[in-house]
């Protein structure tokens, strides 16, 4: 049986995020993300050194509505010293634990990890002729501010790599997310809205995110009866690299006829993620199976 501790009295839930990055320290960036929804309202900010590090160096959140547990935010500042990378949400979850909200926090904290993905802090120098050098020279650029993106995703594959100069690309980040202007506000901003809608014996789920260089709309239509994904629909109306970040985006088709069961967060990423997919597809879709809830 699929449901979710979400639409418990409901038949409609929808969480909005809000995100932003400040150049805020020389060797640091200051991460927020703000999550609301009919239950709660939060926020998580943290100071985090760039790749290949990605150490929090000060942490802190807030209750801003609701009844989350104000002991978890004040629990955050004991993530100083804690790298965002492997094990991360792990260490989240244990900070959390169960108290009232820690779903949220966790969630909010791991956004933060997500975004210190999205800016670096290249010297000036290396940036000084991005305008001109077009696509090539952005690929370039993104191999040495992020060490994590070697075969994260089709674009940072050897394949990906060689369809750069065989076909027309178009980069969309500019040099604010490679050599931000010191403290400078909100040089990358991101928005999110997830909802799930329950239909009679349908459940639709959506997930929008824009920022500066994506803009992703996906929905799955559910047969509660079946437990299987019976329609995907997706619209990209921008990607770091148009005509490159398109070739794996149809793969979220693969996903019609999965069974939503407590295996397809794994059984997903080899399906729209990895190496021959898009690391923001797959997220995107586990961050809505997140909201579900199994049972037998």
């Amino acid at each position: 049986m699929i449901t979710s501790p979400h639409l418990d009295g409901r038949d409609r839930y929808e969480r909005v995020i809000e995100a932003w990055v400040d150049n805020t320290h020389e060797d640091t960036f200051t991460h927020t993300v703000r999550l609301a929804d009919d239950d709660h309202a939060i926020e998580v900010s943290a100071d985090c050194t760039p790749s290949p590090d990605y150490e929090v160096r000060r942490a802190r959140a807030r209750v801003l509505r609701g009844g989350a547990d104000p002991a978890v935010a004040a629990d955050f500042s004991n993530l100083s010293g804690t790298r965002m990378v492997a094990g991360f949400t792990r260490r989240l979850s244990d900070l959390c634990g169960d108290r009232p909200g820690a779903e949220v926090f966790v969630d909010a904290a791991v956004e933060v990890a997500r975004l210190a993905r999205q800016v670096a802090k290249l010297p000036a120098s290396m940036t000084a002729g991005l305008p001109s050098g077009g696509a090539q020279a952005c690929w370039d650029l993104d191999a040495r501010g992020w060490a994590d993106l070697p075969d994260s995703c089709f674009t940072y594959s050897r394949a990906g790599r060689a369809l750069l100069s065989n076909r027309s690309v178009t980069a969309s980040a500019g040099r604010e997310l490679y050599s931000p202007v010191p403290g400078a506000r909100r040089v990358f901003v991101r928005a999110r809205r997830l909802r799930l809608v329950l239909n009679g014996r349908r459940l639709h789920l959506f997930h929008s995110m824009h920022d500066n260089v994506h803009g992703f709309d996906i929905h799955f239509e559910v047969d509660i009866d079946s437990g299987l994904i019976v329609a995907t629909d997706s619209v990209t109306s921008r990607l770091p690299y148009q005509g490159l970040c398109d070739e794996p985006q149809a793969r979220i088709n693969d996903l019609i006829g999965q069974a939503v069961d407590a295996g397809l967060r794994k059984r997903s990423q080899p399906l729209v993620g990895g190496e021959t997919g898009c690391a923001q597809l797959y997220d995107l879709t586990i961050d809505l199976l997140k909201l579900l809830r199994y049972t037998r």
